[in-house]
């Protein structure tokens, strides 16, 4: 399972079926076992063993050590810092039961780049936003590089895969959220003047940078938002967005 892992379809592919997903790095692996994720075995090279000794003796997880050099001839690409570990993913959570407790979720449709999967779960971690709802077409956010843009973030933040993407509206609705689309459209308003009651529940949904949101979340949002920018500057990177109004919305 740690061969091959520039070989993203095939590694996507292989880690879902077996309901796994890889860890990189010293501070990451951590962070999974603090809070709780199940490992399966680890591949260090030999200068992470003492570290991580007392949490690999108590997992009884099998440990391979290898030379980095070796890491990276079996992998097929430099690993970052000699740590890699295999965990099991927990069982996957409903759109019903996040929203069920939740305040402020963000709604992600169709963002396939693990990167900016990576970076938003990261944003939303540090500002104190509840959950994650993701459309069936998103990136992966237990795909390693998206683990390790969110600096371990994925592991804490509760998130959802919802199938029946365009039920999604009527349920926000359905639990009390006030929805609100990011989108460049003529109607919209500008962040700052939404008129937010200060326990309102928020929902915010967020397009990819190709295509925006889809019409169906265009016309079932109840409001619809833009980030004020100068002359000539139509839009922003995803992540970028997404921290602007992370930070808007925040908890105050």
């Amino acid at each position: 399972m740690y061969a091959h892992l520039r070989d993203m379809q095939l590694r996507q592919s292989l880690e879902t079926e077996h309901g796994l997903f890889m860890a990189e790095g010293e501070k990451i692996i951590v962070r999974a076992l603090e809070q709780g994720l199940v490992p399966v075995s680890f591949l260090l090279a030999p200068r992470w063993l003492e570290n991580l000794r007392p949490l690999i003796e108590s997992s009884g997880a099998e440990c391979f050590l290898l030379d980095e050099s070796e890491i990276e001839k079996l992998t097929g690409f430099h690993v970052h810092r000699g740590a890699l570990a295999l965990f099991s993913r927990p069982s996957p959570l409903t759109a019903l039961e996040l929203l069920s407790s939740a305040q402020r979720v963000l709604v992600l449709e169709d963002l396939a780049d693990h990167t900016n999967i990576g970076a938003i779960f990261r944003t939303a971690a540090a500002l104190d936003w509840d959950a994650v709802l993701l459309s069936p077409r998103c990136a992966d956010p237990w795909y390693r590089r998206a683990i390790k843009v969110s600096m371990g973030a994925v592991f804490s933040m509760p998130f959802a895969y919802v199938e029946d993407w365009y039920a999604l509206p009527e349920q926000l609705s359905a639990a009390g959220f006030h929805s609100l689309a990011m989108t460049l459209s003529e109607d919209s308003v500008a962040l700052t003047e939404v008129d937010l009651a200060p326990e309102e529940k928020i929902g915010l949904i967020v397009g990819s940078e190709g295509h925006g949101i889809s019409e169906h979340w265009q016309s079932t949002a109840r409001t619809r938002v833009n980030i004020p920018m100068r002359e000539n500057i139509d839009s922003l990177n995803v992540a970028a967005s997404v921290a602007i109004a992370c930070w808007e919305l925040r908890a105050k």
